[in-house]
C-alpha cells in the first residue's frame, strides 16, 4: 500500500488502517517506511480517541526522519502533529509544528498544511483568521485529488461560519463536504460533515431537524468524533429547553474524552456544562464551571475562547441577582472582549445583558447606547439573544413612559419565540419553547393595566404552546418501535414485580427505551412559522360564549389574578397570593383522595371551613357577582389545572369546562372539520383495560346505551388496538388504570392488556375522538408546569373537542353507577359539561373534570 491509500486509509477507516500500518511497521527495513507507517498509525489512533499515544508515534516518526536526514519526511510529520496537539489542547504547539513544516512542504502536502492550520486556529478561537487560511487553501485542495482533505476543510471553514452566525454560507460548505465523502466512499468524514450540520440547524432554530441528524450519524463516528457530536446535541438540548437532560450527557461525555486525553474537548465541554447548569437554573454551579473552563483555555494557550467564558460568569451573576454598578462594568468588558475575539453573537447577548443592569440601576443614557449598538440583535441571531434584545428594548420605551412602544417590543419577541415553536412538532419541545419567553411575558403582565390588557398578554404568552396541531406527518417507524419496546418492558416489570420476581435488569431497561422514545418523537417537524394565532377579541369571545361566562386565571408573579368576560363585559380580580391557591388546591385533593379511600354517602356542598371552601372563597368569592350562575368556561394556570372544581361548592352542580387557553376554547368549541366522516363522528368506542374491578361491568352497561359500539375488552383491549380505534372516531370511553408521571407527563399512561397506553401513542393520532372519556385515576392531571402536558393536553392537540378525565383517584365502586348516568344524558343529547354537572356524584367521583369545549 502507498504512502497515499495508507494516510487515507487512516481517516476512512481507522481500524483498518492500524492492521496495515502494524504490519508495516513490523516488516520496515526503510526509515522512510517506518516514518510512514507511525503516522498512519497515529492519525488512525486519533480518529479512535488515542490522543495521547498518536502523539508519541508521532514523535517516534519525527526522530526517526530527523535521525536519517529526511527533511520532507520531517515536515510531513509536523504537519500531522497539527491536528493532534490541537485536538490535545496544545493550539501553540500546534501552530509552532506547523510554522516549522511550512517552508518545507509543497504542492499538495502544502495545501494540506495549511487546512490543518485552519484547523488548529478554529480550536484556539480564532474563527476570522481560521477562515481566511481555509479559504486560501480552498481553490489548491479543489483542484487537487484528495478527498479526505476537501472535505474535512470544507467542515472547518462550515464551522467556522456557523460560530459567526453565517448559517447560510456554513450549511452550503458542510452540504458540500458531506457530497465530496459520500462520493469518495469516506462514511465517516459524511458523518461527520451531517452532524455538522446538525450543528447549524441547531443554531438556526431547526431543533427537530438537528436532533434528527446526530441520531442518524452517531452510529458512524469514531470515538473523539462521538464526544464532538454529544457536545454538539447537549447545545440543541439546552437550545430546546432540556437543561437536565444536556448536564447529564455532558458529565458523561466529560469523563469519556478526559479518559482518553482529549484535553481540547474538556475545555469546550466544561464551556457547554457551565451553560447547561445556567439554563437549569444553577447560577452558582454555572459561574464555577465558567472559571473552569477559562483556566483550562488559558493553560491550552486557547485565549480566543476565554471571552466566552467570561460571558457565562456575566450571565450567571446575573441569574443569581446581581444588579450592581460592578457588573455592568464587568459585562461592558467583556462584551468588548467578545467584540474583538468575533464572537459577535456572545457580544449582542452580554451588551443585552449590561443593559438590562444599566436599566435597573437608572442610567437610561447608558442602556440606550448598549442597545443601539445591538439593535440588529432584534431581528437576527439565536432566538434566546433576540428576545432578550426586545425584551430590553421593552423595558428601555418603558422607563421613557412609552407604554404602547412597550407594549409592541413585548408582541414582537413573543412573535420570536411563536415562530420558533411552531418549527416544533413535539408537543415536549413546545412546552419547553414557553420558557425563553418568561421573563418578556411577564413584563407584558406586568404593562398590562385593564382586563383586556391582561387577558391580551396572557393569551400571548399561552399562544406559544396552545397552538392547533399541524398537519400530521407519515407515521414513525421508529417511534412506533421505540413504544412497543417500552410496552413491552413495562408489561414484563409489572408481571414479574406483582410475582415477586422483579429484574433489576427489566427495571434498568425502562429509562433508556424512555430515552428512546423522547428522541424519535422530538425529530418530528411542526407545522413552521406562518400558524401564528391572535388573542381572541372581545367580541368574539363574547359571540363564542353565549350565555356562559369566561375565568382566566393569571399568576402575575407572587400574585394571582382573574380576567372574567361576561356578556360583552371584561374585568380585572386580584385573587391574592398564588401560593395559597396553590396550597389550597394540594389540599382539596388531598381530602378527595381520603375520601375516596373510605367511600361516603352523596356529597352536595362540602361543609363550611373546608380547603374546598377555603379555595372557593379565594378563587370564586370576588368574582361571585360578577359570573352569576352562569356556565363557566375556566382557563387555569400552574397548579390549577390539578384542581377538582365540582368540589368547590358554589361549583358543584354547574357546568364548568376548563381549557388551556381562551382561544382553544374558541376553537375547540367550533363545528368539528368537515374532514371527519358521517359515520366517524358518531363511532363509538368502548375500552376495559385488565385489572380494574368495575372496567368490565361498565363497559358492559354502556354497550347496552350504545348498542353499535366497538367494544375492546379482555384480551382485545391492547395498545396498539385501542390507538387505531380512536383514531377520528366520534365518542370514546376508556376504563383503565391510571398513572399521571410528575416527572415527565407524556409518559403518563393507561393500563391495557398488553402494557401501557401512554400519552406519546396518542400523539400519533391523525385525529382523535371528539369527545373522549377516560375513566381511570389522575388521566386528568397536568399540573407539571405551565404548559398543559399530559393524556388531556395531546388529546386535545390532536383534535379532541372534549376530554372528561379526573384529577384525583377514582373510587371504583362508584364510577361504573357514575359514568352510566353519565352516559345515559350524553345519549340523550346533554352537552358534556351539563352531563357532568347534573349526574349525582359520591366522593369517589369529584375529580372528574370537562376539559375542551364542553
Amino acid at each position: 500500500m502507498n504512502e497515499r491509500d495508507l494516510i487515507r486509509l487512516a481517516a476512512a477507516d481507522p481500524p483498518r488502517a492500524m492492521t496495515a500500518a502494524s504490519r508495516l511497521l513490523s516488516g520496515a527495513r526503510e526509515p522512510a517506511d517506518r516514518v510512514l507507517a507511525l503516522r498512519a498509525l497515529a492519525l488512525a489512533g486519533k480518529e479512535i480517541g488515542r490522543v495521547a499515544e498518536g502523539l508519541d508515534h508521532l514523535r517516534e516518526a519525527l526522530r526517526a526522519a530527523q535521525g536519517e536526514g529526511l527533511t520532507y519526511a520531517a515536515a510531513q510529520v509536523r504537519m500531522n502533529m497539527v491536528g493532534l496537539l490541537a485536538a490535545s489542547g496544545d493550539a501553540d504547539g500546534a501552530l509552532v509544528a506547523a510554522d516549522s513544516a511550512a517552508p518545507v512542504l509543497r504542492g499538495a502536502d502544502a495545501d494540506r498544511l495549511v487546512a490543518n492550520r485552519a484547523f488548529a486556529l478554529a480550536r484556539s478561537g480564532h474563527m476570522d483568521e481560521a477562515l481566511r487560511t481555509a479559504r486560501r487553501a480552498l481553490a489548491g485542495i479543489r483542484a487537487g485529488t484528495d478527498p479526505v482533505v476537501l472535505a474535512g476543510l470544507l467542515s472547518t471553514i462550515g464551522l467556522t461560519q456557523v460560530y459567526r452566525g453565517e448559517l447560510n454560507s456554513a450549511e452550503s460548505a458542510l452540504t458540500e463536504a458531506a457530497v465530496t465523502a459520500d462520493q469518495a466512499g469516506l462514511t465517516l468524514q459524511a458523518a461527520m460533515a451531517r452532524g455538522n450540520l446538525a450543528f447549524a440547524a441547531s443554531r438556526r432554530g431547526d431543533l427537530p431537524r438537528a436532533l434528527a441528524l446526530y441520531a442518524a450519524v452517531e452510529p458512524d463516528l469514531t470515538p473523539e468524533r462521538v464526544a464532538q457530536c454529544r457536545f454538539d446535541r447537549a447545545e440543541t438540548l439546552i437550545t430546546a429547553g432540556l437543561a437536565a437532560e444536556a448536564r447529564a450527557l455532558l458529565g458523561a461525555t466529560l469523563v469519556d474524552v478526559a479518559d482518553r486525553g482529549h484535553r481540547a474537548d474538556t475545555a469546550d465541554g466544561l464551556l457547554l456544562l457551565a451553560r447547561a447548569e445556567l439554563a437549569d437554573g444553577d447560577p452558582g454551579s454555572a459561574a464555577r464551571t465558567a472559571r473552569r473552563a477559562s483556566a483550562e483555555f488559558a493553560r491550552q494557550d486557547r485565549t480566543g475562547w476565554i471571552p466566552l467564558a467570561d460571558h457565562l460568569g456575566v450571565r450567571a451573576r446575573w441569574a443569581a441577582g446581581d444588579r450592581s454598578p460592578d457588573l455592568l462594568r464587568a459585562a461592558r468588558t467583556a462584551a468588548d472582549r467578545l467584540g474583538r475575539a468575533g464572537w459577535a453573537e456572545p457580544a449582542a447577548d452580554t451588551r443585552i445583558v449590561a443593559a438590562l443592569i444599566a436599566l435597573h440601576l437608572g442610567r437610561t443614557t447608558v442602556a440606550r447606547d448598549l442597545l443601539g449598538r445591538v439593535s440588529t440583535a432584534r431581528w437576527h441571531g439565536p432566538v434566546a439573544t433576540r428576545v432578550a434584545a426586545w425584551h430590553a428594548t421593552a423595558l428601555e420605551r418603558a422607563s421613557r413612559g412609552d407604554r404602547r412602544g412597550a407594549a409592541a417590543a413585548v408582541r414582537a419577541g413573543l412573535l420570536v419565540v411563536d415562530d420558533h415553536a411552531a418549527a416544533l412538532g413535539a408537543t415536549e419541545l413546545r412546552a419547553r419553547a414557553a420558557d425563553l419567553a418568561a421573563d418578556l411575558a411577564g413584563l407584558g403582565l406586568r404593562q398590562a393595566r385593564s382586563g383586556r390588557e391582561l387577558l391580551a398578554a396572557e393569551e400571548r404568552r399561552r399562544a406559544i404552546t396552545c397552538r392547533p396541531a399541524s398537519v400530521r406527518p407519515p407515521a414513525d417507524p421508529r417511534l412506533a418501535a421505540a413504544l412497543a419496546d417500552l410496552r413491552r418492558a413495562s408489561a414484563e416489570h409489572t408481571e414479574a414485580t406483582a410475582t415477586g420476581h422483579g429484574s433489576r435488569e427489566t427495571a434498568d431497561r425502562i429509562p433508556h427505551l424512555e430515552a428512546a422514545v423522547r428522541a424519535s418523537a422530538r425529530t418530528r417537524p411542526g407545522a413552521g412559522a406562518g400558524t401564528r394565532t391572535s388573542p381572541p377579541r372581545i367580541a368574539e369571545l363574547t359571540e363564542a360564549l353565549g350565555h356562559r361566562a369566561l375565568v382566566e386565571f393569571v399568576r402575575l408573579g407572587p400574585e394571582l389574578h382573574a380576567v372574567t368576560v361576561v356578556a360583552g363585559r371584561c374585568r380585572r380580580w386580584p385573587l391574592g397570593r398564588y401560593e395559597d391557591a396553590v396550597r389550597a388546591a394540594r389540599l382539596v385533593r388531598f381530602d378527595l383522595r381520603v375520601l375516596a379511600e373510605r367511600g361516603g354517602d352523596h356529597v352536595g356542598r362540602a361543609k363550611p371551613g373546608t380547603a374546598a371552601a377555603l379555595a372557593e372563597e379565594q378563587l370564586i368569592g370576588p368574582l361571585r357577582r360578577a359570573i352569576g350562575d352562569r356556565e363557566l368556561v375556566i382557563s387555569s394556570t400552574g397548579a390549577l389545572h390539578a384542581l377538582p372544581w365540582a368540589a368547590l361548592p358554589a361549583l358543584a352542580a354547574r357546568p364548568v369546562t376548563v381549557v388551556p387557553s381562551a382561544r382553544t376554547w374558541v376553537r375547540r368549541s367550533a363545528p368539528p372539520p368537515g374532514g371527519r366522516g358521517r359515520g366517524e363522528a358518531h363511532r363509538v368506542v368502548l375500552v376495559a383495560g385488565p385489572g380494574l374491578r368495575h372496567a368490565d361491568t361498565e363497559i358492559t352497561a354502556l354497550a347496552r346505551i350504545h348498542p353499535d359500539a366497538t367494544v375492546l375488552t379482555g384480551g382485545r383491549a391492547r395498545a396498539e388496538t385501542v390507538r387505531r380505534a380512536l383514531d377520528g372516531g366520534g365518542l370514546a370511553h376508556v376504563a383503565a388504570h391510571g398513572e399521571f408521571r410528575v416527572d415527565n407527563p407524556l409518559f403518563s399512561r393507561l393500563l391495557l392488556a398488553d402494557g401501557p397506553l401512554i400519552a406519546y401513542d396518542l400523539e400519533g393520532l391523525r385525529r382523535a375522538p371528539r369527545v373522549v372519556v377516560l375513566s381511570a385515576c389522575d388521566a386528568g392531571r397536568a399540573d407539571a408546569g405551565e404548559a398543559v402536558m399530559g393524556m388531556v393536553g395531546v388529546l386535545l392537540d390532536f383534535g379532541a373537542a372534549t376530554v372528561i378525565a379526573s384529577v384525583t383517584p377514582v373510587r371504583d365502586a362508584d364510577t361504573r353507577d357514575f359514568m352510566v348516568a353519565f352516559h345515559e344524558r350524553l345519549a340523550a343529547g346533554v352537552s358534556p359539561a351539563r352531563a357532568l354537572a347534573v349526574t349525582p356524584r359520591t366522593p369517589g367521583v369529584l375529580g372528574f373534570v370537562c376539559f375542551g369545549a364542553g
